[in-house]
């Protein structure tokens, strides 16, 4: 069964929280930071892209 998209929500709202909370600003900066990579990684193999389509991406805006 896939987590609704308001469960993940709230399990980075608390995760967020807690760097907050235990780690500081700077925490809780990186943990959103790092958040929204998963996201954007998450997003991009949800929509049919694989790995080879990533690498790919990434050679051409190295050029």
């Amino acid at each position: 069964m896939a987590a609704s998209r308001a469960f993940a929500g709230m399990i980075a709202g608390m995760a967020l929280a807690f760097a907050g909370c235990f780690g500081g600003f700077g925490a809780f900066l990186l943990v959103a930071a790092l958040g929204g990579l998963g996201w954007m990684v998450g997003q991009w193999f949800d929509g049919g892209r694989g790995v080879q389509d990533l690498r790919e991406a990434y050679e051409r805006s190295r050029r």
